[in-house]
Formats: structure tokens, sequence, C-alpha cells
């Protein structure tokens, strides 16, 4: 019998359907037309009766030295484009096709929602903190599109049952259930175990189709008083499939982008400290390579390759040493040349 490992049982079920779960129905969204099925069949959902409203449990408060760090951030669908500039930059060829849908995205405003703070980006902005801080985010839904409950739900921060941000059936609290124009405050503690990067998502009925679609960001947590890198980025490493956009190819995405040229081009300059946080945001297993650099694994040796699985997080951090133009990419070979690369430019000092 041969070995089993983790990338080879989850890669065992690549062939099998494509299961979303919605209340007491299973859809199967690799059916036509089922995308649109688990939608209507969210936008039916109840309200749990734990969740008409907040259980007005202790909210928690900063720690001596830290303080509250507050977010507007709101969720809505939007057009997405995964191939904008139509080409792929690295081979110098042209992406021909449909590779526009409707996405589900995370979108900062600024204080009371009055405006947006910024585009529309997938991921979702990312949110800072420090160990003691409380991370405070107001949440509204401002879909009116898709008509349905959607959530915010972190990780790797402490929260009581309230501001998990989880559809649980009839056990769901306040912060589960946020309907189309709704509004709700999660607050999130930033502990000593918070320190790193983690991902967040939607997490309400119809949260796999949902996350998807784009509707994910990520957190990041530094030790109370460490240095902050000189140059910082989020990179979601995720597919986006014909059953999620509608279209007639799966594409291989870096922040909902395909192909360098489409996927963010990284900057810094020699002397920076970099880091370079890499999140896994799909069902596969993907692996962070960049060309012309080292960085630490989490067993303290030296690595140019990192694998991620599904909600896992890497960060590369290093002190820039070597201007030029380089790619980076995930090392699974089909999935490179399927979009997911992007160039890394550092200029000199």
């Amino acid at each position: 019998m041969a070995d089993i490992n983790r990338r080879s049982f989850l890669s065992a079920g690549a062939g099998a359907a494509f299961l979303c779960t919605i209340g007491d129905t299973q859809v199967d969204l690799a059916q036509p037309g089922a995308a649109k099925q688990a939608d209507a069949i969210a936008a039916r959902v109840e309200r749990p009766p734990l969740a008409r409203a907040s259980q007005e449990l202790p909210r928690p408060v900063p720690q001596p030295g830290g303080s509250y760090r507050e977010y507007w951030i709101q969720a809505r669908s939007a057009g997405w484009n995964i191939v904008p500039t139509g080409r792929d930059d690295w081979h110098g060829r042209k992406i021909t096709g449909k590779t526009s849908f409707r996405a589900y995205l995370y979108q900062e405003m600024t204080e009371g929602f009055a405006a947006p703070k910024g585009g529309l980006n997938m991921p979702g902005p990312t949110l800072y903190g420090e160990v003691g801080d409380v991370i405070v985010c107001h949440f509204r839904n401002a879909d009116t599109k898709l008509n349905q409950a959607v959530t915010m739900h972190p990780h790797g921060v402490r929260y009581n049952p309230e501001y998990d941000g989880a559809y649980m059936g009839k056990y769901t609290r306040a912060g589960g259930f946020i309907a189309p124009g709704e509004e709700f405050t999660y607050f999130w503690e930033c502990v000593p175990g918070s320190a790193g990067a983690w991902p967040y998502h939607d997490h309400g009925p119809n949260h796999a189709l949902n996350t998807f679609r784009g509707l994910f960001g990520a957190i990041v947590i530094s030790q109370k008083g460490a240095k902050v890198p000189d140059v910082s980025y989020t990179l979601m490493f995720h597919q986006l499939q014909p059953p999620i956009t509608g279209l007639s190819r799966s594409f291989q995405c870096i922040n909902g982008r395909s192909y360098a040229g489409n996927t963010p081009i990284l900057k810094a300059t020699a002397g920076q400290d970099v880091a370079i946080h890499v999140f896994g945001m799909d069902d596969n297993f993907h692996d962070f390579h960049m060309h012309g650099h080292r960085w630490k694994d989490t067993g303290g040796a030296n690595t140019d390759t990192t694998t991620v699985g599904p909600s896992e997080t890497i960060t590369a951090r290093f002190t820039e040493d070597n201007p030029g133009r380089w790619l980076y990419h995930c090392h699974v070979f089909s999935h490179q040349d399927a979009g997911m690369a992007g160039w890394y430019d550092v200029s000199g000092p």
C-alpha cells in the first residue's frame, strides 16, 4: 500500500463532487446552474433565534499599553476582471476568452461607512494590530444583488462566541448572521499567541461559495514593540473555477488575478526589511517560490520554496540584497503555467 501524506490525502478527492452545504441542503457546485441554486437557498435561510439580538457578552478591552484598532468594512458583490491587461507578461502572449465575473469582496470604508477608503480589491483590506490590542471591526452587509447573510470570521485572534462570525444553524449567535443592509461590530483580541499573519473570510450560511468568490482578507499582528518591516505584502494563492465564475476555464490566481502583469507587482529597494505573507485560500496546496532569494522556514532552515495548504500562512522575511527583476510563483507547475505567477522588482540602494 502506498504511503499517504497530507498532500496526497487532500488531493485524492480531486475528481469528486464540488460540494457546499447550506442549511439542510447539499449542493454540488460542479453541476450546471448550481451556484444560482446555492444563492437562492442561502437567500431563504431564516435568522436563527439566538442571532436576533446581541447576547451582550462583555466586550474586551485592550491590555496595558494596547489600543483599539478600529476598521469599517463592508461586503458587496461587484464585477471583477481576472486578467485586466488581457496578456501574460511573462510569456508575452494574449489571453483569449472571457475573464470577468461577479465577485464578492470586502471593502474598507471611512468612519461610519461614509465613503469608500480606496477601491474594491481581492483580498479585502489587511487588518493590523499588535499584541495587547483589540481589533474593532464594524461590518456592514452592503450587497444588493445576492440577497443573503454574510459575516467576517477571523483566524488567530481571541473572541467570545458573539464575535465568532460563524453561522451554526440554530446555535448561531448575532455575529454569525448579518443580513443585507445590516451592521454588526466584532471585537477581536490580539493575545500573545496571535502574533503572525492570519486569514479572515465569510462564514455565513453560504460560506464556501462566497469565500471562493473572493470574500476573504488578512490579519497581521506583530509582537508589542517589534520592528515593522519596511515593505510588507499579502499574497493569497487560490483558483477561480467555472462553477464559481461561470467562465469556460479555471484560473490559477494570486489576489484574484492571473498571469504576470496582472498579479501583484511587488517592489522593494536593496537594504530594506521585506515581509511577504503568503496564504492558501482554496482547496489546494501551493508552493511559494521566489527567484534569487532565501528566507528561514519555521524550523530555522534556509529555503526558497515553502508550501501552504488551505487557510495556512507562511511569511517570507529577509533583508533585500539582490536588485533586479525576479519571478515569484507557485511551484506546482500546472498552477504556475495557468496564471499563478508574478513579478518582484528590486531597485538598487
